[in-house]
């Protein structure tokens, strides 16, 4: 059986296909190498997964459908399921950029999703989704069943129309499919963009962190292992194609949310330095909390969240060290 793993040069997309080879299964992997952040490491990613014999990529821009059919014409019948997470990302960019987020957030969910209805022997598609369709919610932890019609982000509100398109297609075609709300994710191998890989890099370089607020916002950051583990076991248990609408959502967190500023003592303390910051006003677009619920994920996928945020830290500062140093 192949999986296509859509995003595989991106962070969890990498970690999603490397735990997937592991386990035996073949992946064809799709990714544009978006430059929305340094190409440099998804490069790297993909040379990494370049060295298992059951992995193939394709270049493809999931937001143009011809281009990703004709990437994939000649695995189509091998596809058994589907792990999409390729995306444009980022909060802040979604608020100065909002036009580069139609065509793969939006376009490119849709072709995925006729993708999925026309393959022959695609049994279940499991997408991102993202905490940030809660929003500005004031009732934590954020439960799947809370209202999500308040998106602070056009990046938020993508997501939350992404979800609304595969409920549609579930009812409509018996699709199976499962949506997953990744709650901050964070570990070797991350996006540049983020906070915690900003700030490890300009502690170990000797410069001023930039910091949005005075820190008081918590998030509820979650190891990328857990999250893969996470995204294992939902890719596992489809929804029965029978049911009238077979589609589920759940958050994938860690269910300990801790301050910005916690955040950069633990950075302080794996680097073994202090930091000093830049401070500026809260940006556009940025919620005071996040927090999962993990009732449904514990319920339905075993899902359990295994490391602590100390040692997520510690592995993150030893990778990028040892990245640096090869870069």
């Amino acid at each position: 059986m192949t999986i296509l793993v859509t995003g595989v040069a991106g962070f969890i997309g990498f970690h999603v296909a490397e735990a997937l080879l592991a386990r035996g299964q073949r992946v064809l992997g799709v990714d544009n190498m978006n430059a929305y952040y340094d190409t440099h490491i998804k490069q790297a990613r993909l040379h990494r997964l370049e060295r298992h014999p059951n992995f193939r990529y394709v270049f493809a821009d999931i937001g143009r459908a011809p281009a990703l059919g004709a990437a994939i014409h000649h695995h189509r019948d091998q596809i058994t399921g589907i792990v999409h997470l390729a995306a444009q990302a980022g909060v802040r960019h979604s608020i100065d950029h909002p036009t580069e987020y139609v065509g793969p957030n939006i376009s490119g969910h849709l072709n995925i999703l006729e993708l999925a209805r026309h393959l022959p022997n695609v049994a279940h598609t499991v997408y991102a989704s993202s905490s940030s369709v809660y929003g500005n919610s004031k009732r934590v932890p954020f439960a799947i069943d809370d209202p999500v019609d308040q998106p602070a982000s056009l990046y938020a509100a993508t997501k939350r129309a992404d979800e609304l398109m595969s409920i549609s297609y579930a009812q409509l075609y018996r699709l199976p499919l499962t949506g997953l709300r990744f709650f901050t994710v964070i570990g070797p191998w991350g996006r540049p963009d983020m906070a915690y890989f900003r700030f490890t890099q300009a502690i170990l370089e000797g410069r001023k962190i930039e910091v949005f607020g005075d820190g008081s916002v918590s998030r509820d950051f979650t190891y990328i292992d857990d999250i893969v583990a996470g995204v294992i076991a939902a890719l596992d248990r489809p929804p029965a194609r029978d049911e009238s609408q077979p589609h589920r959502l759940y958050n994938l967190g860690s269910d300990r949310p801790v301050t910005l500023n916690h955040l950069i003592g633990l950075i302080e303390d794996a680097c073994g330095a202090k930091a000093e910051r830049n401070v500026h006003p809260p940006a556009a677009g940025d919620v005071p909390a996040t927090w999962a619920d993990l009732t449904l994920s514990r319920q339905d996928l075993g899902y359990e969240p295994q490391t602590p945020l100390d040692l997520a830290i510690r592995n993150f500062v030893a990778w990028y060290r040892d990245y640096a140093k090869r870069n």
